[in-house]
């Protein structure tokens, strides 16, 4: 009986750092969290009505992730991405997926793309309420199911790592001047060229998508360099 209560414990432990982690995911998207800022694991412990021990579980994943770095006997910093580091996070991204994004434009039945319009009119849905963590999820589903349709598993994980490590921070001022928009429109218009056949097309449009999504990257950047609010340094 002891191993099962064990177990029991060990799986509620790590339900609650999975909701932390998703909790500082979300003040990461919203900008509660600011790049450079160090957090410590007590300060938001309390924040969070938890004990400290999930947070620095929650953040050594965010560390993995490329999110967040440790701070020796400080806590943890959230990374700041350079316009060096989002420029080549871009190139890769571009090296893999508009060719991969043709691929599958040729190789993919209707009824497979058609699956995934749920999504991509989720990501509008979502855009338009100001939704920013539903965006930022759907937007990674459609992307992921797309490219998925290639067959390629490794792909599939390098892509999915890329997006996290250039994961746009603070997007709820972007979100409430209607930047997001836009660039949510661009998935259903991509799943419209991809059906009609279009693989040049639809190459073409991922390439347009990707730099619109660098210039938003620019544009948070340029905003969250402005003199602003700050939770000061925890």
């Amino acid at each position: 009986m002891s191993g099962l209560k064990s177990r029991k414990l060990l799986s509620v432990q790590e339900h609650l750092r999975d909701r932390v982690a998703n909790a500082l995911r979300a003040a990461l998207i919203s900008g509660d969290l600011q790049p450079g800022v160090i957090y410590s694991a007590p300060t938001l412990a309390a924040e969070y009505g938890v004990s400290a021990t999930p947070v620095r579980e929650a953040m050594l994943d965010l560390a993995r992730e490329g999110l967040v770095e440790a701070v020796r006997n400080k806590g943890f910093r959230v990374t700041e991405l350079s316009d060096r580091d989002l420029d080549e996070y871009t190139e890769i991204r571009s090296l893999i997926e508009i060719p991969t994004i043709g691929r599958v434009t040729r190789s993919a039945s209707r009824e497979q793309l058609e699956a995934l319009r749920p999504m991509a009119e989720e990501i509008v849905a979502a855009a338009d309420r100001g939704d920013l963590i539903a965006y930022l999820e759907s937007d990674h589903s459609f992307h992921l199911g797309l490219l998925a349709l290639a067959g390629n598993a490794r792909l599939l994980e390098t892509v999915a790592d890329l997006r996290k490590r250039s994961r746009l921070y603070g997007l709820a001022d972007l979100s409430q001047e209607g930047a997001l928009a836009g660039s949510a429109r661009e998935h259903t218009a991509l799943l419209d060229i991809m059906i009609a056949g279009d693989a040049e097309g639809a190459e073409e449009h991922m390439r347009h998508h990707l730099a619109h999504v660098r210039t938003l990257w620019a544009a948070r950047k340029r905003e969250a360099e402005r003199p602003a609010r700050t939770r000061g340094s925890r």
